[in-house]
């Protein structure tokens, strides 16, 4: 069974939903639904996959996938066309890129990924485990 649902707290929900509404649909999620306080997306089209909320951040703290916590999410893609495509929105908007579109031989044969930093320093990757 796959995870059920993840939540994220974030220091700015405005800016992090403008990036994600941009973002999500390259990976094939879609709203789930937006509140003043809140925010989520699921897989499209009913896909069981894992929900992502989005919450306000009620402590300020820097936040660094290098200490305890999160160290990225990772979304998966059918086609490396996909993982190309999310690379090319996110450098043409200026989001920072962590490795651009390539093999990852350590992890499996056709492991292909990009990753790169949301607003607020979240490391996403995108990865085409098999190109169909």
């Amino acid at each position: 069974m796959p995870l059920g649902h993840l939540g994220l707290n974030v220091p700015d929900l405005v800016r992090a939903k403008a990036f994600y509404d941009q973002f999500m649909p390259l990976v094939d999620y879609e709203p789930l639904f937006a509140r003043d306080d809140e925010f989520a997306y699921r897989p499209a089209q009913e896909k069981v996959g894992t929900w992502i909320f989005f919450y306000p951040a009620t402590e300020s703290a820097d936040y660094s996938r290098l200490r305890l916590g999160l160290q990225h999410l990772a979304f998966m893609v059918k086609t490396r066309a996909a993982v190309h495509a999310v690379h090319e929105w996110a450098a043409g908007a200026g989001h920072e890129i962590v490795h651009p579109p390539q093999e990852f031989p350590q992890y499996h044969e056709g492991y292909y990924a990009t990753f790169l930093l949301d607003p607020h320093g979240f490391m996403l990757e995108v990865v085409c485990h098999r190109d169909r």
